[in-house]
């Protein structure tokens, strides 16, 4: 879809500079405001380790009873295990609210960057009389490239449902490139509607839609601190869906989540492939996603991705290793659509014929278990290469 202000949500308003949070001048401060004050869901990290704006953010939905009218942003420091975290995204939260002339509950945070730095409140507070002036509905790609970090390039993704009584308008942003291994949300995603959309039917929706978006990706194994996705729902188009109609809602979000989470494991760290796992036959679907996620964890099978080595060994021991319950003798390994495995012995294949295959930016893995088993789940993942080292060998410096 071309961007342009008349496919974006209506009642949105996007702002970023910079603000000197990052070390290079480059925008680190962005935006979000809902003209209306929005229906809002979220989803945070599980990590035990959560940052400062995570805790805000979960306390200012509570008490606002699922409100928000803006999102403030920053990149370049996490605020996460510092002496003054929790003072500094309150007092960021609050000064937002000041110039907005919204209620402090109805302001969120999210933050990402570098952990354990002590951030100065002074840098957001006094960039925001600035950034407030240079809300505009047209600023959405602003806000998108603000928020990164190591990613190479920003994550956006549209929809539009024509329903009933109207077209809504559905626009993501997000978010990712290392840390990813969502465990409720990933990184930063912030996903807007102008649907009317209640705040309980929301947050249902949103539970579901992550499930099989952010919740099947991984780059490398870890949680980040920070994991933040929000969706807001400010009714500016005048549309309520009809409750036999939010279905046809909740697969458009899904759809643009799932663009989301799929740009984030294209951008993964140091990434030259982009990796896709089909599971089928599981007992259940829940099983199906962990041995899928093992898959996508392994070192072993990201690497031999990366070299373009048909190790069909790998995969097959990752799955193994996650407790479910399958029987290997019945289980067979497919990759680039070729069979690799047959019952859990080697299956023969043209070996340089599959290699070349492997050479190109996208893979497929599919691992299918014979028998009465149901589950199914689909997973993304990238390969795993010595740049990835480099990246995160340096990050601090």
């Amino acid at each position: 879809m071309n961007l342009t202000p008349s496919n974006l949500p209506l009642g949105f308003a996007y702002a970023a500079t910079y603000a000197g949070i990052r070390n290079v001048e480059k925008n680190d401060l962005a935006l979000i405001v809902s003209g209306l004050a929005a229906n809002a869901a979220a989803v945070f990290t599980q990590n035990r380790v959560a940052a400062a704006p995570v805790k805000l953010s979960r306390r200012h939905l509570k008490v606002s009873r699922g409100l928000a009218g803006a999102i403030l942003i920053n990149a370049g420091n996490a605020n996460c295990v510092t002496r003054t975290g929790d003072a500094v995204a309150l007092a960021t939260a609050k000064a937002a609210a000041r110039v907005l002339k919204l209620p402090v509950a109805q302001v969120l945070t999210a933050s990402t960057g570098v952990i354990g730095v002590e951030m100065d409140p002074k840098k957001i507070t006094a960039a925001l009389p600035g950034l407030v002036a240079g809300l505009s509905p047209e600023r959405f790609e602003d806000v998108a490239c603000a928020i990164m970090t190591t990613d190479l390039v920003p994550k956006t993704a549209f929809a539009q449902v024509k329903l009933r009584r109207g077209t809504i308008r559905i626009a993501g942003m997000t978010k990712g490139s290392g840390m990813i291994q969502p465990l409720m949300a990933t990184t930063l995603g912030f996903v807007m509607t102008d649907a009317q959309i209640p705040a309980a039917p929301l947050r249902a929706l949103l539970r579901r839609s992550v499930e099989t978006s952010y919740n099947r990706i991984s780059v490398d194994g870890d949680t980040s601190t920070n994991d933040t996705l929000v969706l807001l729902a400010n009714g500016a188009s005048g549309v309520r869906p009809d409750p036999k109609e939010l279905a046809k809602v909740e697969e458009s979000v899904t759809r643009v989540m799932q663009s989301l989470a799929q740009a984030i494991a294209r951008d993964g760290e140091g990434a030259r492939k982009f990796i896709t796992i089909e599971v089928s036959g599981a007992p259940t679907n829940d099983a199906a996603v962990r041995l899928a996620r093992a898959i996508a964890n392994s070192p072993l099978v990201k690497t031999a991705i990366g070299g373009s080595d048909p190790n069909w060994g790998r995969i097959l021991s990752a799955a193994g290793n996650t407790g479910v319950a399958f029987d290997p003798s019945r289980t067979d390994v497919y990759m680039q659509g070729v069979a690799v495995c047959r019952g859990g012995l080697a299956a023969p294949f043209p070996e340089a014929d599959l290699k070349q295959k492997l050479d190109g930016p996208e893979c497929e893995i599919r691992l299918a278990i014979r028998g009465r088993g149901k589950g199914t789940a689909t997973f993304w993942t990238c390969d795993l290469t010595e740049e990835y080292i480099r990246i995160n060998g340096s990050y601090r410096t």
